[in-house]
């Protein structure tokens, strides 16, 4: 298997394991509990986010740049709501 296979595995599991701490916080019955959820999705956060970087860094996560009218056009609809 690839590097850039491993990789995107890899970031797909921490995404997941991102979701699951922050349903864990949100529905938290006590402070402790809460607090100890909060503080591994930060963590896990950190993960991610030195995942994404290594991974855009070697060309392997790739972004599209958005036109600035449709950026214009989002804002616009939203700011009217």
């Amino acid at each position: 298997m690839e590097d850039k296979d491993l990789m995107e595995k890899e970031l797909l599991i921490v995404k997941g394991v991102c979701d699951l701490y922050l349903h864990g916080t949100i529905e938290s019955t006590t402070a402790d509990v809460h607090k100890t959820f909060k503080e591994a999705l930060n963590e896990t956060l950190d993960i991610q986010n030195k995942l994404y970087n290594l991974m855009a860094e070697k060309g392997w996560y790739k972004t599209e740049n958005v036109e600035q009218t449709k950026i214009d056009s989002t804002k616009q609809k939203y700011a009217s709501k």
